[in-house]
């Protein structure tokens, strides 16, 4: 594993220190990697997003869409 050293201000060092004593991380360093892991969740899940936003649409989700959705989660249930 690397070693990133990063710098402070006081105010966010103490922010960082009582995230890490509440909520339960056993260290600072915990603490950013989580963070950094969700921001990278995020962006994942932004362009994930876009992409969808940008997609053609592949059927209209009309009243008869659902039923159908319906149906195929009826059958997976009960089988």
């Amino acid at each position: 594993m690397s070693t990133m050293n990063i710098s402070l201000p006081e105010a966010l060092k103490a922010f960082v220190d009582e995230q890490v004593s509440h909520r339960g991380f056993g260290t600072s360093s915990e603490y950013v990697r989580e963070l950094i892991r969700r921001d990278q969740e995020r962006l994942q899940l932004r362009g994930l997003l876009l992409a969808g936003a940008t997609a053609p649409v592949a059927a209209e989700a009309d009243g008869a869409y659902f039923a159908s959705l319906r149906k195929q989660v009826g059958r997976r249930s009960r089988a």
